[in-house]
């Protein structure tokens, strides 16, 4: 997934409104998110030096692996690219357990 302009705390805002409209809500959040279908991400790769999520998909990425670099989005090749998976394939996922 690549998203501009989102706001998770928007997403999660209106995933309970919709929620308050129903009589009978489904127990699973997920669902009333934007894009419910969409799978959690394994790793999210935040580029620009920056080492926080920035409000970027804060539910679904309960258990991504991060990945930080100092590379500028603009300037991110397919080696960083492939540096970025090297390293999460050498990570023992838990995935919260």
């Amino acid at each position: 997934n690549l998203l501009f302009n989102y706001g998770s705390r928007q997403e999660i805002n209106d995933a309970i409104k919709k929620i308050k409209k129903i009589k009978r809500p489904s127990n699973n959040l997920k669902q009333y998110l934007y894009v419910p279908e969409s799978n959690d991400p394994d790793l999210i790769i935040r580029t620009g030096g920056e080492i926080r999520l920035s409000n970027f998909m804060l539910w679904q990425s309960a258990y991504s692996e991060l990945y930080f670099t100092r590379v500028l989005w603009p300037d991110f090749k397919i080696s960083n690219l492939n540096k970025a998976l090297d390293n999460f394939i050498l990570r023992k996922r838990k995935l919260g357990r």
